[in-house]
């Protein structure tokens, strides 16, 4: 908003055009009324015209159709007492407005319907008194019949059958009035071909194709097309989410969802929408979007999740049934009200015809990132479901809590379900704990559980609370006393607390002294501690070969391979002779890895073979998963992604017999998108890659969930699935915890500019530039990381000079060349200054070499500077792209005679191409752009054919014949012009 009232009109005018750039909304249109009064002070009209026809389009698009006529009534009245102040612009922009205010009085149900039909007499004597064809009256006519409900055969006939005039609605919005036509006859086939144009993108407007799109969504479900009708939900959800003048739009995606089995991502695009329960002011608007809203509610509740959190109207929280209980309330009666107003049922009728379809499809894969209802549900279950049937629990408690320590002991993974069950219950009230000496007390059973959480924080690299939950659970069992449990428990304790990261220290020296003193320290427990099992002495032991794994890892140095082995040695002894399988197969595996770790891969896949042939034989069957796994990386470290492939999808294979996150299901996923990458399969690599993510999301590891999440979607986005890309991360930015800030910043900011260059890509030059704007001003503020923020302020600026905004281009362009001083990125600097240098003078003519030539200068010094330090472009070397730019730059300004010298440079920096030279498309480019500008500007042809034929022969005689083709081109335009 402006901050002080416009003194002059020069001010009021470019307050009006900068209120033109926002979107619709309040902060538009408050705005555009405080500009209205500021215009009233002048005493010429022509400002109060603007400004007037400024704030009707702020209510038009805003969702305020009340104001609409109000304003408009205004404008007429101007109209009639003063018509020479309206030029033929003005006067277009008024006449074409009736039908703005035809299509607000719709929207009221309070207005009598005798007022739409005296407004649409108006509008045609107000046209026949102007000499105005009649076909835009005859549009308004059909749409009130068929807003009616009336028979529209007549009044279809009378607007389709006349010829167009240029009041008539663009050609976007008459092809969509011409589909629905056929839809409402019944005809998809027939809707969908008239829409054609409008879905292919090939005629768009201010409401369109995003109303067509979300028009054509179930038509193209009935008739086979689920794969066009999900690329276009993508499309046309991104061109009216939470927009309140297109909130019908967004209610028939949310319907789309409900009736192709997304439910779960109708609720996510509701919450996204929330907004539009209080900001839309049409009845007629909310109607549409409430009885989309209900459609998804109805299915919802109809698979049995009626108690789900919905996001509703605001001042309380809302399950799926009570806000479907509200929604159809208020819905009923707005549409009882414009039927009232209206003398017919037809509002009622559609309701209805809506709200019974059936569902179209099972299930349509809308976006990368699948979800059901069962995934959002508050207490969603941390794996997701697989073949295998949940593992069965006992009902009696002692046989619950025996079984759960059975597993336990075993590693089996159905143990999880054990003490999830047992969680559930000893938290209750009511709970009685069994008195059998078998189960043991209370403390033990404690204990058990939070050696449990504590299992589970070490898996998320939580050590911190995997150490104090171990140290808690150890003194739980000295109570029970259960001696051997305790001393698992503290060596436990021991590794965890190795393990947090040592502050202010060389942290790989530290970590690995802290392992070797927690390795120390279990020898001793294991010497001090009397009666263990054999059980409890293999994890003991187990525990103490891992402490020592773990310091190899950190350090891979060749002195700690051998204490590895000795330890996994003993393992396999000891458990060998106690006949435990799964620290047989633990000590192979550790012996596996260690070998991988120190760099013998042939013995690693030796010794893995081995292990799988014993797992295959002897068990347990659910080692499997993992150590396919690990020979599927040892397969691509040794370059056999072929190999690789099929141990890993033989793995996840495996892998659903059990819960995903005791088999390393997200591991297994990842891998496999690494093997599909370089087998040449990006689509399954990026399917792979978001389950894997998924799975990290569900079992709590958050932030590595987030970084793929993010590596998938740069995929997306390389693969050319820019909506694809969009979506996902939508999703993503909207997920509670990103909301409000509490995951890493700098992971946020990753993912926001990936969805920021995916909206240039998508061509939405406005959203992406407002989001690289604001990133660049965070990024500012990364005083340990300048050289993001470079890159990030070089991208801003490119995508500010695309708006043909160099004054602010050329802001962040300092921006980044201030971070760059302090964290260099030539080669990115070079690119970005050489870009915006080339968009100004394209766009600017002679007006913007000065500031051009300044750019390049700039970009000048970054060569000199990367010259002196050592730098290899990874592209086009910095020299001869700058001298290429010139010469660019220079002819748009029709300076030619500097620009042909720029080109010789470049062409000498160049130097002739070789039959393998990969800057050979270079080279002809230059030599093409020099015969343009020497033939065609400076009207010297000869010298510019003998330069084209020279290089024609040279790249012939090389090979390189598809780059002569704009040669021959060229060169034959000008011999035609002699």
């Amino acid at each position: 908003m402006p901050t002080t009232a416009p003194q002059t009109t020069d001010e009021l005018y470019q307050a009006l055009q900068d209120n033109d750039r926002r979107p619709y909304g309040r902060t538009r249109t408050v705005t555009a009324e405080e500009l209205v009064e500021a215009a009233e002070q002048f005493a010429e009209p022509v400002p109060l015209v603007h400004a007037l026809l400024e704030l009707q389009e702020a209510y038009t698009y805003g969702s305020e159709p009340r104001k609409s006529p109000v304003v408009f009534a205004r404008l007429l009245t101007l109209f009639d007492e003063q018509p020479d102040v309206f030029d033929d612009r003005l006067r277009h922009m008024l006449f074409w407005r009736f039908k703005w205010v035809s299509h607000a009085l719709r929207q009221l149900p309070e207005i009598p319907l005798a007022s739409l039909r005296q407004w649409l007499t108006e509008m045609r004597d107000r046209y026949e008194k102007a000499g105005l064809g009649l076909h835009p009256y005859y549009g308004q006519a059909y749409q009130l019949a068929v807003h009616v409900g009336e028979d529209t055969t007549h009044a279809y006939e009378l607007w389709a059958g006349r010829a167009r005039t240029r009041l008539s609605d663009c050609e976007a919005c008459e092809i969509c009035e011409r589909a629905l036509h056929h839809l409402t006859a019944g005809d998809d086939a027939r809707a969908l071909r008239a829409w054609e144009p409008v879905l292919a993108g090939k005629e768009s407007c201010q409401e369109e194709p995003a109303r067509s799109l979300s028009y054509a969504l179930l038509p193209l479900l009935r008739t086979g097309s689920a794969d066009r009708a999900r690329e276009l939900h993508l499309a046309g959800y991104r061109g009216c989410r939470r927009n309140p003048s297109m909130s019908g739009e967004v209610g028939r995606h949310l319907e789309f969802c409900a009736l192709s089995g997304n439910e779960a991502r109708g609720l996510e695009l509701l919450a996204e929408n929330r907004s539009l329960f209080d900001e839309v002011d049409s009845p007629l608007d909310q109607l549409d979007f409430l009885t989309g809203v209900e459609v998804l509610l109805q299915r919802v509740e109809v698979l049995g999740h009626g108690d789900l959190p919905a996001a509703g109207y605001a001042g309380r929280t809302w399950t799926v049934a009570g806000l479907r209980a509200e929604v159809r309330s208020r819905a009923d009666d707005l549409a009882a009200r414009f039927d009232a107003r209206n003398g017919t049922t037809a509002h009622t009728d559609r309701r209805r015809v809506r709200l019974d379809r059936a569902p179209l499809l099972d299930t349509l894969e809308l976006t990368l990132r699948t979800r059901s209802l069962d995934d959002v549900a508050p207490a969603a279950p941390v794996a997701p479901a697989t073949t295998r049937p949940a593992a069965a629990v006992p009902d009696s408690l002692p046989e619950l809590i025996l079984r759960a320590r059975t597993l336990d002991e075993q590693g089996h993974p159905d143990a999880a379900a054990c003490w999830a069950r047992l969680r559930t219950l000893v938290a209750a009230r009511d709970y009685s704990h069994p008195d059998d000496p078998a189960v043991g007390p209370l403390a033990r059973l404690r204990a058990d559980l939070l050696a449990d959480e504590a299992n589970k924080a070490g898996e998320k690299d939580e050590f911190a609370e995997a150490a104090a939950l171990h140290d808690e659970a150890a003194g739980l069992y000295d109570d029970a006393g259960a001696p051997g449990d305790a001393a698992l428990a503290r060596a436990a304790v021991l590794l965890a607390t190795a393990e947090i990261p040592a502050e202010g220290t060389d942290e790989p020296e530290a970590k690995a002294a802290a392992l070797t003193t927690a390795h120390a320290s279990m020898v001793r427990l294991h010497e001090e501690t009397p009666g263990l099992t054999p059980r409890q002495e293999a994890r003991l032991l187990r525990l103490r070969a891992t402490a020592l794994a773990l310091r190899l890892q950190t350090t891979r140095s060749e002195e700690h391979v051998a204490p590895v082995f000795a330890e996994a040695d003993l393992l396999s002894a000891f458990a060998t002779r106690h006949d435990i399988a799964g620290q047989i197969s633990g000590a192979r595996l550790l012996r596996a890895t260690t070998y991988a770790l120190s760099g013998d891969l042939p013995a690693a896949v030796t010794e893995t073979d081995a292990l799988l042939d014993r797992l295959k034989a002897q068990g347990p069957a659910w080692h499997l998963p993992r150590t396919l796994g690990l020979r599927g990386r040892l397969q691509l470290v040794l370059q056999d992604p072929e190999a690789a492939y099929g141990d890993l999808a033989e793995g996840l294979r495996l892998a659903a017999d059990w819960p995903a996150e005791t088999v390393g299901a997200t591991r297994l996923h990842a891998d496999l998108a690494e093997a599909c990458m370089r087998l040449g399969r990006p689509d399954e690599a990026l399917r792979h890659l978001t389950r894997s993510a998924e799975l990290d999301l569900r079992g709590g590891n958050r932030t590595d969930a987030y970084c793929t999440y993010s590596n998938a979607a740069q995929l997306s986005l390389d693969l050319g699935r820019v909506e694809d890309c969009i979506a996902l991360l939508d999703s993503l930015l909207a997920e509670p915890d990103v909301a409000a800030g509490e995951l890493d910043d700098r992971l946020v900011a990753q993912l926001r500019l990936t969805r920021a260059r995916a909206l240039h890509a998508g061509e939405d030059l406005k959203a992406a530039t407002a989001e690289f704007v604001a990133l660049a001003s965070e990024s500012a503020g990364w005083d340990d990381d300048p050289g993001s923020h470079a890159m990030i302020a070089a991208e801003t600026a490119v995508l500010l000079a695309e708006s043909g905004e160099f004054g602010r281009a050329r802001e962040a362009a300092d921006q980044a060349l201030a971070a760059h001083a302090r964290d260099p990125r030539y080669e990115l600097l070079s690119n970005s200054l050489r870009e915006i240098a080339r968009l100004q003078a394209q766009r600017q003519g002679p007006d913007g070499l000065p500031d051009a030539l300044a750019l390049l200068a700039d970009a000048g010094r970054i060569a000199d500077e990367a010259r002196a330090a050592g730098y290899e472009a990874h592209g086009r070397s910095l020299d001869t792209a700058l001298a290429y730019e010139h010469g660019r730059v220079n002819a748009y300004a029709g300076a030619y005679e500097d620009a042909l010298a720029a080109l010789e440079k470049a062409l000498a920096l160049l130097g002739e191409p070789g039959r393998e030279d990969d800057r050979v498309g270079e080279w002809a480019e230059c030599v093409r752009l020099a015969g343009a500008v020497e033939g065609l500007y400076l009207e010297r042809p000869a010298p510019a054919l003998t330069r084209l034929d020279a290089a024609i022969t040279r790249l012939t005689a090389l090979g390189h014949t598809g780059e002569t083709e704009s040669l021959v081109s060229l060169a034959g335009r000008l011999r035609d012009e002699e």
